[in-house]
């Protein structure tokens, strides 16, 4: 039962070393390999045309870069 408790505790501070490198580094998680767009797909599914909330998204995303844009021209520094 010890030799258990042992490596239990030795998993939790694994865990904590990792955590605490996350948080110092404030890098996002992503994935090694590139996720599906390393396999040259725009989306998951196979539909023909996407879905009502993924044109919501697209069309915030496509609203937040034209506004960013506008902020970087005008930017006086």
């Amino acid at each position: 039962m010890l030799t258990f408790a042992v490596a239990f505790v030795v998993l939790l501070l694994v865990v904590a070393a990792m955590s605490v490198g996350y948080i110092v580094q404030r890098k996002t998680i992503s994935g090694s390999c590139g996720g599906i767009a390393a396999l040259g797909m725009a989306k998951v599914c196979d539909c023909p045309e996407p879905c009502e909330k993924r044109r919501k998204r697209e069309a915030k995303e496509e609203k937040a870069a034209l506004r960013q844009k506008i902020i970087d021209e005008n930017r006086i520094l």
